[in-house]
């Protein structure tokens, strides 16, 4: 069992050092905070004490508040459940204490971690330590005072674009702009923060409290004009994000009134609960019944066999050799066998082009890739990756295009795929940096069969003379597919005619440079008017509009109109048990489809939305337009009896056997 203390012990020296204990990045539990809170009023009280010294342990200070304080406030809407980090602790035990307080970081102090750490007197840090404010990524703005140290020690542009990208920096980097006082060897880490501490109370060094500085704000005009720009910047690239706006706003209060201003100002949100979920999810991935709980061990995979080097095949080979694992490619021919290899070895050039991948990691990942053209070499494999599938060693792996840089990896089983194989799968998986969902066999499999009336529902909207105009990679994929799902649900497809009449005047999307936009190099994309008669045309041949008018819509009712089928097809999803949980099709939504993440994930979404909402406004326009928005059976049963679509399917269906 993890082993949840805070323990002081004081050394002869006078130094009372008070360990943080709550694996795996001791988090600030509740305990944690009552428990910390205690020890230093017993340190402060104590005569035999001079100075204390604050660390965590297992070589981590601290990773925050425990992230499942902020799903409890969120679920009962009461912020008094959180504990007072940012006065009770923060100010009045540490930073306006009467002894100084040294903090000893090691690995990593974020979040509340590094605003604990900014309210201490003095910060001593081992090399690589991570130190970041990732708060606004989880839809809140730091809470315990954050947002006022962190621009008084690491200056005013710094620590806004630490706050608003959330991305940590390491300890070096902190030691330049002066978040650190100083970097040492982690051995000697606690013996130079109790000297350090010892040194303020002799008066040998400053005692500094970060609160009150304001060398690193620059003058009131200054900094009024940093936050500015940056609020015109936030308004243009995360418009939906109000966690990013508050955050300037209570870091411009600080400036303006003073750091106490600062600190008690905390956003929870509709987009707070939606990231949290999101974080929640992805975690939630790891388990799956039957597979994780039956004290199973992954199998190591040191050698891969890929058979194809298409552009799906080589961004598999790609994402596998820069996770250092071999790779056997197997093609049919020497020049489609090249063709491969130079495309996997451009891909890595880019990588390195673009400062993702070093020069000497490139090198390594070239090095374990080997192609061939028959199947002596996989003799030695680990596993072997084909389009085929068949029985209990046999397993689909869902890459999403490119896949080399897609983060969802669906991990298909078959009626007889044993769960050792699942198991090695979804540990591949999180080597090459993929998040693995498990899902059932079906077209589509979970993600493309939930989104198949995504862009149907926008050629529904365009026949009914509505303006939306979208170009495909190619319109010979988005036939072929469709065709798929007419043959799999053929009561609830809509078949344009609008991509046929495309390629029959010579448009094929990007791929020709011809679409509903004209595509020249080094411009933008530009609509292309000779389109229209075609547009036309299209909507003559589906006769949806009514009277032959355009209907009139608004934005929200375009969006509505749009998803609102998806969601209905999740629910099908949900109730045939083709995932394991409602929140693997949210994390799947948000990794493979580019759903808001913000959102929370469709069916996230749709129960923030209302059921009931959603199941009158299909029955609508099934009424209207015909079965395409048919409300599933499942979506009517949940909006009737006020279920949330995420809550657990209660009893087995006939198509369990997909999982």
């Amino acid at each position: 069992m993890a082993e949840l203390e805070v323990k002081m012990e004081v050394g002869s020296d006078g130094v009372a050092v008070i360990t943080i204990s709550n694996p795996p990045v001791n988090a600030f539990a509740v305990s944690i905070i009552a428990w910390l809170k205690e020890k230093i009023v017993e340190a402060m009280s104590r005569d035999d004490v001079k100075a204390i010294v604050l660390t965590g342990k297992n070589g981590k200070f601290s990773g925050g508040v425990d992230i499942n304080l902020f799903q409890k406030v969120q679920r009962i809407g009461n912020l008094s459940l959180l504990p007072d980090l940012s006065i009770d602790l923060v100010v009045n035990r540490i930073e306006d204490a009467k002894k100084p307080v040294v903090v000893a970081i090691e690995g990593l102090a974020l979040g509340a971690g590094l605003e604990v750490s900014m309210g201490c007197h003095a910060r001593i840090a081992a090399p690589k330590a991570q130190l970041g404010l990732p708060e606004l990524s989880l839809g809140i703005i730091p809470g315990a005072g954050g947002t006022q140290r962190l621009p008084r020690l690491a200056g005013l542009p710094k620590a806004i674009d630490m706050m608003l990208t959330s991305k940590p920096i390491l300890s070096e980097e902190g030691k330049k702009l002066g978040l650190i006082d100083a970097i040492v060897p982690p051995q000697q880490l606690l013996k130079v923060s109790r000297q350090w501490a010892l040194d303020i109370a002799e008066k040998r060094k400053p005692w500094t409290r970060s609160l009150h500085r304001t060398d690193k704000i620059g003058s009131l005009s200054e900094a009024l004009e940093i936050i500015k720009v940056v609020r015109q910047q936030v308004k243009r690239s995360v418009s939906n994000m109000p966690q990013h706006q508050a955050c300037l706003d209570v870091i411009q209060e600080g400036v303006v009134l003073g750091g106490y201003h600062g600190v008690l100002k905390l956003v929870v949100s509709d987009t707070s609960k939606g990231l949290c979920h999101v974080f929640f999810s992805q975690r939630a991935t790891s388990k799956v019944p039957n597979v994780t709980d039956i004290g199973l061990k992954p199998r190591p995979i040191k050698k891969v066999a890929v058979i194809g080097g298409g552009l799906m095949g080589s961004g598999i080979a790609t994402a596998l050799i820069i996770s250092n694992i071999n790779v056997v490619l197997k093609e049919v021919n020497s020049e489609y066998l090249t063709k491969g290899i130079k495309m996997i070895e451009a891909t890595v050039r880019g990588l390195v082009a673009r400062k993702t991948l070093a020069q000497s990691a490139a090198d390594k990942a070239l090095s374990k890739i080997k192609g061939v053209l028959d199947y002596s070499e996989f003799k030695d494999v680990d596993m072997v990756i084909e389009k085929l599938r068949s029985k209990d060693r046999v397993v689909g792996a869902h890459f999403f295009s490119p896949a080399h840089m897609m983060p969802l990896l669906e991990i298909v089983r078959t009626e007889k795929t044993s769960a050792q194989t699942i198991l090695d799968l979804m540990t591949v998986g999180k080597v090459i940096k993929k998040v693995p969902v498990v899902v059932g066999n079906c077209t589509g499999f979970a993600v493309n069969r939930t989104f198949f009336p995504y862009k149907q529902s926008a050629h529904i909207l365009l026949h009914l003379g509505v303006d939306l105009l979208e170009d495909l990679t190619g319109y010979g994929v988005a036939k072929a597919v469709g065709k798929e799902f007419t043959t799999a649900f053929p009561d609830r497809t809509f078949n344009s005619p609008v991509v046929d009449l495309l390629i029959k005047n010579g448009r094929n999307g990007k791929n020709n440079g011809k679409g509903y936009y004209i595509y020249e190099k080094g411009s933008k994309p530009k609509p292309d008017p000779m389109v229209l008669p075609i547009i036309e045309e299209s909507r003559k041949l589906a006769n949806l509009m009514p009277r032959g008018q355009p209907v009139s819509v608004n934005d929200q009712e375009i969006v509505e109109m749009v998803l609102f089928p998806v969601v209905n097809e999740a629910c099908r999803v949900l109730e045939e048990q083709i995932v394991v949980r409602a929140s693997d099709l949210d994390i799947a939504s948000v990794l493979g489809m580019s759903f808001p993440r913000y959102r929370g994930g469709i069916i996230f979404w749709a129960d923030l939305v209302g059921s009931k909402h959603i199941y009158a406004s299909l029955k609508k326009w099934s009424e209207k337009y015909g079965n395409f928005y048919k409300p599933s059976r499942f979506l009517e049963e949940r909006a009737m009896n006020g279920v949330p679509l995420s809550a657990p399917v209660s009893s087995p269906t006939g198509s369990r056997a997909r999982l």
